[in-house]
């Protein structure tokens, strides 16, 4: 018996429903989404619009911030991380692994020397992501271990980080 039983039984619902839904009409399979952001006048902070959700980012005072939300690159490393614990969730409930609950740390390191204008030799971008996931129950350590693996293979954030897609502007008409 699992803590979180409740919602793994309404989880293994959905998810068998999107099966269905995927298998019928494979196009549903790719889910289209954005973000949008934009400057908050003299605060220089960012809202950022998330599908229905508004999250402010901000920078740290050291760059001219006043720290009202988390920098970029922190809500990079907070998205990798929801995306990880939600793909063990999933994995747990696929593999039918009962878990009480799982709790993912991201770390990384933003080299910030080409971001405020000196020379660089390689472009700025974040380094040494890892990330721990502490996985609470009382499932065989061999189940962990095959969770651990398909949520490796199976992370759309982590995988985007691992192997990037590329990103192109695209110009306003």
């Amino acid at each position: 018996m699992s803590a979180l039983d409740i919602y793994f039984d309404r989880k293994s619902a959905v998810l068998a429903a999107r099966r269905a839904d995927f298998t019928a009409a494979p196009e549903k399979a790719t889910v289209r989404i954005k973000a949008t952001s934009w400057v908050a006048g003299n605060t220089g902070a960012r809202p950022v619009k998330m599908g229905e959700t508004l999250f402010i980012t901000d920078s740290a005072p050291a760059l001219a911030g006043n720290a009202l939300g988390p920098t970029a690159p922190e809500m990079l490393l907070g998205a990798l991380a929801s995306c990880l614990v939600h793909t063990y969730l999933i994995q747990a409930v696929l593999l039918d692994t009962p878990i009480d609950g799982v709790e993912v740390e991201v770390r990384g390191a933003v080299p910030m020397g080409g971001v405020v204008g000196l020379s660089y030799d390689k472009v700025p971008q974040m380094e040494e992501i890892t990330y721990t996931a502490r996985v609470v129950g009382d499932a065989p350590a061999e189940a962990i271990e095959r969770m651990h693996q398909a949520v490796e293979e199976t992370c759309p954030v982590l995988n985007t980080v691992r192997f990037p897609t590329s990103v192109a502007r695209i110009a306003e008409a």
